[in-house]
């Protein structure tokens, strides 16, 4: 059973069994395929360098939607340029925490450094939005009805399954943060 994230002189440590981190793993592969682009990178080498994607246009993917927002509000033009010109690093950014996270699960106790906890926060963040969107959580009410599922026998659908999944996450996500701050103190 896992245990949370706590600070130490060594680093921010935490351990998971094999089937949590089993889970983890899968969730960021599911999330990893999500994010990846659905083209190839410009062929021009600046627009390659500088992250252009023209090709860029909104996610049909409410989840996706989540991971990559608008970055201008009320404007779908300039929403879509801000984009284009954005969304293809962001991508590959999200993809490289996921990765660096998914690595560092091969061991049964975590020991993360300042940079390792990033990538795994950032990593677990990115799962949460993907399951709140499946869960259809949009207010602090929809979230505080799934609190309370917290065993497994209380799990009688799908979404009974996901709301489990996506409290163990919460909880890690929680612990890890705390932990994280406790380094700054």
């Amino acid at each position: 059973m896992a245990t949370g994230f706590k600070s130490t002189r060594k680093g921010i440590s935490a351990s998971l069994d094999a089937g949590e981190r089993e889970l983890l793993r899968s969730l960021f592969a599911d999330v990893l395929n999500m994010l990846e682009p659905d083209s190839p990178a410009d062929a021009d080498p600046l627009a390659a360098m500088v992250g252009l994607d023209t090709s860029a246009r909104v996610p049909d993917d409410s989840a996706l939607r989540r991971l990559l927002p608008d970055g201008v509000q009320g404007d779908d033009g300039e929403a879509l340029e801000f984009r284009r010109l954005t969304e293809r690093s962001l991508r590959e950014d999200k993809t490289g925490a996921l990765r660096a996270a998914s690595v560092l699960l091969e061991s049964k106790q975590l020991l993360l450094n300042a940079e390792q906890a990033q990538y795994f926060a950032r990593a677990l963040n990115d799962v949460r939005l993907v399951l709140a969107d499946r869960l259809g959580l949009e207010t602090d009410e929809d979230t505080e009805r799934l609190h309370g599922i917290t065993d497994p026998s209380q799990a009688q659908d799908v979404d009974g399954y996901l709301a489990l999944v996506y409290n163990f996450i919460t909880w890690l996500q929680e612990t890890l943060m705390q932990a994280m701050i406790r380094t700054l103190l």
